[in-house]
């Protein structure tokens, strides 16, 4: 060799450009809560009421931000575990009538019709 030295790019390879390492200590609490620290929070995009992952992986704990946009209210989650049940029993169903399926999903009865798009 000629002592000469080569970019990723001019070997080939792709360069990928990662977060700086960030370190922070948090305290566990008595009831074995966390608050999450700022520079942490700020590098994962997390708000106010975001909401975070933790997976173990042997002795390390990951962090991730969780972009999962569910309603949590109680009534609704009530209501639809009562919906589920019903569904999987057989309960409380009847079908469509062929008048109402067409003035609802149009005379093919799909829900969707494929709508020609113009520039």
């Amino acid at each position: 060799m000629d002592g000469r030295r080569f970019g990723a790019a001019e070997l080939g390879f792709e360069q990928v450009s990662t977060m700086s390492h960030i370190h922070e200590v948090a305290t566990v609490t008595s009831k074995g809560q966390i608050t999450l620290p700022k520079p942490i929070r700020q590098a994962l995009g997390i708000g106010v009421g975001g909401k975070v992952a933790f997976e173990l992986r042997g002795s390390e704990v990951v962090v991730t931000r969780v972009d999962d946009e569910r309603h949590e209210d109680p009534a609704i989650a009530a209501f639809l575990a009562l919906l589920e049940r019903d569904i999987r029993a057989g309960k409380n169903m009847t079908t469509l009538g062929a008048a109402l399926l067409e003035r609802r999903f149009g005379p093919s009865g799909r829900l969707f019709e494929e709508v020609a798009c113009h520039p």
